[in-house]
């Protein structure tokens, strides 16, 4: 049965650019809702910008320029970031809009008529420097439950406990850097209290994760305090309207903006505004957060949802933290990554997976090791999904490019069929570490069913060339249901892959019919290694020495840093093993260069060699070479190279083969 599906992830802040910790939100839900279209599910994903605040005002007034300018310049660069990583909003709106102005007014006024706005004075943090109150996060001080100092004046990121900027010790202005004082100011307060019974009613573990449940469990315990909702000018947002001078606090209109992102989809494809924000049957409500929002998702805004007649959230999906090489973000570290900093270096894809291969249902932080970044990449996208494909689309093409009119192993297909099934409920679990786990094995097994049959070596019998186009047509097929399986985390690539097998990889039950007897488009790399230099340099470091920074040791190298004579250092740096040639053809449009795929005991490569004069592609299959397995990738007009093979020239200015001793075997590192 088809479900209607409403997606949110939460609003970045127009007050600095998408960070890696962003993107992986954004990944993780991009992912849910792809799986969801996927199964024929109507799922729409919505966000916007949060663009209302203090730090926004203060930005704008030290940039010179008026906040909506601000807000604007960096939506911009929001959208184009998330483009980048290949994130599907169907809608992108601005908090700081009319339909959000009208949206927050009306459900404001329905809380008051409802009788759960109160007004009352507080004692509030004043910059008589700056002239004027202060935030909670314009306050630091030490925290009062645990002492940690240099806490934020609302929460204290060591102990995790709230508070008021009245209870901070030694309290500063982040502004002036001086001791604020005091003074009284009349606030608009939101009643929490009020919504205790069906907030408790509602907090299901359908709905939320057991950590975040036991969470709010110790709010309940504490006692739900009302909710300053109003700040004192100046500030930039939304004016109360009953009360001049006083501004609705970020967090009151933020999530509203959801519903003012949706009023834009509404407005475009007629979606209808009852099913989606008043019916909790009719449809789903999904919101995507981070840990440290989760009290305004799982209280606040319900709560306020309730209370102005609409519907609340089907469930709210909270992740944890994201670390750089097991530390927190950090400027003066270096590992303060930006989006835009990550995709003028390198494609998105790979760092879709590798999130996806580590984010699980939970709320544990998730830590980004750019060593096992590079490994993990290189392993299982290019040395298992992508080879698959590759080495048998050479057999195809061979046979003349249409595949087999039959599986020779259809129980195999069956069985990777039927995984299927598990591995959407993996999905729809948004486990999707064990999902990419259990595709994985499946790559695992399509390879090894490749290299039990080796149509390189039957392919050296003409009569057994049915044998190999049967064998290669499986392989085929193998791959594209892994492909499937993994379109809603590389969805570029899968688009690639369906241009190859002639079918879009849009239906997940498409699968269930193999591709048999059609042909096959010229194979194209999907995928090439990550460079291990390029990775690394996404974290900023102290300047180093010229070459020290340039050639870190164990990095790839590049064929123009090597120099004529070198001493045992030097050579040691070139990382040389046993490679056997699973395939080689001859690369149109060039009268010196065969296209090789190596095996390196598991891990499969692509490289382009000068030695046509001297081999047919026939003589070279099934034997082994050395190559320089480290060597940067070098792209050519005909693909990515991604090694050398080591030959000598001969007499006639031929390029010979250098093989290694009997005995040797694929993988095996020379020295």
């Amino acid at each position: 049965m088809s479900r209607k599906i409403l997606v949110t992830s939460a609003l970045p802040y127009a007050n600095g650019p998408l960070h890696l910790g962003h993107v992986i939100e954004q990944v993780q839900t991009d992912i849910w809702v792809r799986f969801q279209r996927m199964r024929g599910h109507d799922c729409h994903y919505l966000c916007a910008e949060d663009a209302h605040g203090t730090p926004i005002m203060i930005r704008a007034q030290q940039q010179g320029v008026a906040p909506e300018e601000l807000i604007a310049a960096v939506a911009r660069e929001h959208v184009q970031d998330s483009q980048g990583f290949l994130i599907g909003h169907d809608a992108y709106h601005s908090t700081h809009s009319e339909e959000n102005r009208r949206l927050t007014r009306e459900i404001y006024e329905r809380l008051r008529a409802a009788g759960h706005i109160a007004r009352r004075s507080v004692r509030q943090a004043y910059d008589e420097q700056a002239r004027m109150f202060l935030p909670d996060r314009y306050v630091r001080g030490t925290c009062p439950r645990c002492g940690t100092p240099e806490q934020y004046g609302d929460a204290c990121e060591s102990c995790g406990a709230t508070y008021s900027p009245a209870e901070l010790r030694e309290p500063k202005s982040t502004l002036s850097g001086t001791t604020p004082v005091w003074r009284e100011s009349e606030h608009l307060f939101f009643r929490l209290g009020n919504f205790e019974a069906m907030l408790r009613e509602w907090l299901t573990p359908e709905r939320l994760q057991p950590a975040v449940r036991a969470k709010l469990e110790e709010w309940f315990q504490a006692g739900l305090a009302d909710w300053d909702i109003s700040r004192d000018a100046p500030y930039f947002g939304f004016e109360v309207p009953d009360a001049p001078g006083k501004y609705f606090y970020v967090w009151f209109d933020a999530p509203i903006g959801y519903i003012a992102s949706f009023e834009t989809l509404r407005a475009r494809s007629g979606v209808d505004f009852a099913a989606y924000w008043q019916s909790e049957t009719a449809t789903e409500l999904h919101h995507f957060i981070g840990k440290d929002i989760s009290y305004f998702h799982t209280l606040f805004w319900p709560a306020v949802l309730h209370g102005a007649g609409l519907r609340r959230p089907t469930a709210v999906h909270v992740h944890g933290f994201l670390t750089i090489n097991g530390q927190k973000m950090s400027k003066s570290r270096g590992t303060f990554i930006t989006a835009r900093r990550y995709l003028e270096r390198l494609p998105p894809e790979p760092l879709r997976y590798y999130f996806a291969a580590k984010l699980g249902p939970g709320v544990e932080d998730i830590d980004l090791s750019l060593e096992d970044f590079v490994a993990r990449t290189n392993s299982d996208i290019v040395g298992k999904l992508v080879n698959i494909a590759s080495r048998c689309a050479g057999f195809v093409a061979r046979g003349g490019g249409r595949l087999a009119a039959a599986l020779p192993d259809p129980a195999l297909q069956a069985r990777f069929v039927a995984a299927g099934e598990s591995i959407a409920a993996l999905y729809e679990a948004r486990d999707y570490a064990a999902a990419m786990r259990e595709i994985m094995a499946l790559a695992d097994e399509a390879n090894q069913y490749v290299d039990h049959h080796k149509p390189w070596v039957l392919a050296r019998e003409p009569a057994r060339a049915a044998e190999v186009l049967a064998v290669a047509t499986q392989g085929i097929n193998l791959f594209r249901v892994l492909m499937s399986y993994l379109a809603p985390v590389l969805p570029a690539m899968a688009q690639q892959a369906g241009t190859f097998l002639g079918c879009a990889l849009e239906r997940w039950e498409a699968v269930a019919t193999p591709l048999l007897g059609g042909t096959l488009q010229p194979y194209r790399p999907l995928a090439t290694r990550l460079d291990a230099a390029a990775v690394q340099g996404l974290v900023e470091t102290p300047a180093m020495p010229a070459a020290d920074a340039r050639q870190p040791a164990g990095d790839r190298i590049s064929a123009a840093a090597i120099p004529a004579s070198v001493g045992i250092a030097d050579f040691q740096k070139l990382d040389l093993r046993v490679a056997r040639v699973v395939e080689a053809r001859a690369v149109e449009g060039s009268d010196k260069l065969l296209q090789l795929t190596l095996d390196l005991g598991g891990e499969r490569r692509n490289v382009f060699s000068g030695i046509r004069a001297a081999y047919a592609p026939e003589q070279l299959t099934g034997r082994l070479v050395l190559m320089i397995a480290n060597l940067e990738p070098r792209k050519m007009r005909f693909g990515v190279s991604e090694g050398m093979v080591l030959s000598a020239a001969g007499k006639d200015g031929g390029l010979y083969l250098l093989a290694p001793d009997a005995g040797a075997a694929p993988g095996m590192k020379v020295s």
